[in-house]
């Protein structure tokens, strides 16, 4: 019997009645003859409380326990979830991360999944069990102790529950109806696609998209398991939300498949830097060893032997950062004359993977945000990505922009 993959996030399993509306979805998926593996998150806002109390109870907290504390969530949604089915006449069971088991490494609240047994669960479905509910983020490591996945872990557990088990599909249940060609928030126009491409998806996630977290994606991606995004709040039928899936699965589509913004961005940028091998290398290493996410990267030159050098991080990660810098500089190990911090920036995005075959997107974006008098900053490409720095304050400007001057509104 075929296996299928469903999870809910935690505004899908809110309290009891949402619990309720999700198994009546499961039961409808066993009753067309599937085996199911439902995947559960904690109720909405139960993860920061729990985090909350460790860190009121404990601010230097040991992480073996902060993962002991913080997996419960997911167990009291899926218990609840397998009673709710088994009330409906489902025969169901719970089952926690370290019951199944799944096996990650042992980097506490950062866990990697290294493999998920298929025997326990499969020995109960061949004796009459028909949906296992997993308590998803959670598994257990080689020292036999709870690890947790990091946020938006459920969605990882799903996938690699799916590939693990070879599912038909791993449908995600959350609170929008598909993945936008942009946020709908800022665009009106924004179209709900039917099919987008699991590069272009893992782009939009990485971008900014909060449909999916990009860990799952890539999973998704390597194992070739087809993802479904849909609504838990809405009537469902077998064409419902976005189907994430193989490029060759999708027959045409736009040159650009969505914008993506991200406010959360900061450019810094290292004033007269020695122009010699090996200075890049410096810069990032120390940036590196800081735990400081660098993503766009641009060098000039300023002066005769000298360079300035620009990045952009998470703003949240700019002290850290600008600490780092310093350090290198204090060992003499790097020698600047200024470093200059700005943190009212915005990283747009155009992805697609019709660009591969398409010329003058780029000047039709750059165009686009002339035309609205927006001044670029910083420019990085990919074969299916562009990606530029603008004020901050130009951010929803700029998506409107862009959605129009590509006609996402319309479809390929």
């Amino acid at each position: 019997m075929s296996v299928l993959v469903m999870k809910f996030g935690g505004t899908s399993v809110a309290n009891l009645d949402r619990i309720r509306r999700a198994a009546k979805r499961v039961g409808v998926e066993v009753a067309k003859g599937h085996n199911v593996i439902v995947i559960v998150s904690a109720m909405a806002g139960r993860t920061n409380e729990l985090v909350g109390w460790v860190e009121e109870t404990s601010p230097l907290f040991d992480a073996r326990e902060y993962d002991a504390v913080v997996a419960s969530g997911e167990n009291v949604t899926a218990g609840l979830m397998a009673l709710t089915l088994q009330e409906m006449d489902v025969p169901a069971r719970s089952w926690q991360g370290w019951q199944v088991p799944v096996q990650t490494s042992s980097s506490h609240s950062a866990a990697r999944i290294e493999g998920i047994p298929t025997d326990n669960i499969m020995a109960k479905f061949a004796e009459g069990m028909q949906v296992a509910v997993v308590a998803g983020f959670q598994g257990i490591s080689p020292e036999g102790r709870i690890t947790t996945l990091g946020r938006g872990g459920s969605d990882t557990t799903a996938v690699a529950f799916a590939a693990a088990f070879d599912a038909v599909r791993c449908d995600i249940y959350t609170d929008v109806d598909g993945v936008y060609t942009t946020d709908p928030r800022i665009c009106e126009k924004a179209r709900k696609l039917d099919r987008i491409a699991f590069e272009e998806m893992l782009e939009l996630a990485s971008l900014g998209a909060k449909v999916l977290q990009t860990r799952s994606v890539e999973l998704a991606m390597r194992y070739g398991v087809r993802l479904r995004v849909l609504s838990s709040f809405e009537e469902q039928s077998d064409n419902a939300g976005t189907l994430v899936c193989a490029e060759e699965d999708i027959m045409e589509s736009n040159v650009v498949a969505g914008v993506a913004h991200s406010r959360d961005e900061a450019k810094l940028t290292l004033i007269s830097v020695a122009d010699r091998p090996g200075i890049a290398a410096t810069i990032f290493s120390a940036l590196s060893e800081a735990g400081v996410n660098v993503d766009m990267i641009v060098q000039n030159i300023s002066e005769e032997g000298r360079t300035d050098m620009t990045f952009s991080c998470p703003t949240n990660q700019v002290a850290r950062a600008e600490q780092a810098l310093e350090k290198a500089m204090a060992d003499a190990v790097l020698n600047y004359r200024e470093l200059i911090a700005d943190t009212a920036v915005a990283k747009i995005s155009v992805v697609g993977i019709g660009m591969r075959s398409h010329t003058g997107v780029a000047a039709r974006m750059f165009k686009a945000l002339s035309d609205e008098g927006i001044n670029i900053k910083v420019i990085t490409t990919s074969e299916i990505k562009i990606s530029v720095l603008v004020d901050r304050k130009y951010t929803e400007l700029a998506v409107q922009a862009l959605h129009d001057a590509f006609e996402l509104e319309k479809a390929g």
